[in-house]
Parts: structure tokens; sequence; C-alpha cells
């Protein structure tokens, strides 16, 4: 994790909708910030990733995804920018799914 303001911006703020932000620790919740912000944020966001963490440690996020919070289109994007290769097994377990509807 890079050295910079740990304070979160409203842009980040609105993919974490569901965590109290006053005291949101950036490097023990990494995975999940990582996590929503390529799923749920926009280019200045995404700026501010690359600011906060190095791109090894997103990549690390991509490489080793949470099951069930990816959208299947933002996954897939991600292993091909990066150039990180998940296995399909751990990609499709990845995927957020509603029954048996995956959220695209």
């Amino acid at each position: 994790m890079k050295n910079i303001d740990r304070k979160i911006p409203p842009y980040i703020a609105r993919c974490l909708w569901s965590f109290d932000l006053n005291n949101f620790d950036l490097k023990r919740y990494k995975e999940l910030l990582i996590t929503q912000v390529l799923n749920y944020g926009d280019w200045q966001g995404l700026k501010w990733l690359y600011k906060t963490y190095s791109e090894e440690e997103i990549k690390e996020v991509i490489k080793h995804p949470r099951r069930g919070l990816w959208f299947k289109r933002v996954l897939n994007f991600w292993q091909i920018m990066l150039k990180v290769k998940i296995p399909q097994e751990e990609f499709q377990k990845a995927i957020i799914r509603l029954g048996e509807q995956e959220l695209e």
C-alpha cells in the first residue's frame, strides 16, 4: 500500500455503501475496497485506487477474486486489462448470482 492520505473521498464512499467509513481501515479491507471500486467505481475512483494501492496489489485481488462479489463482465475486463489468468472454476465462483441468474 502506498503512503498517502487515508481518508476515503465521496466518490469512493458510494462504492462502500454498507460500511461505516469513519473508521474504515484501508489496509484491513484492501481486497474488498479494490473489488468494490473495480465493480462500481468510475474513472476518478480508478485513479484514486492506483494512487492508494500498487498495481501488484490490485492484480493480486484479481488473481484471487472473492466468491460472489464480481460482475462477470467486470472481472473478465480486468483479467484481460491486467493480463491476469484466473482458473475457470475460481472465476465462476467469483461471479454474483441471484438464484440461477448471473449478474452481468
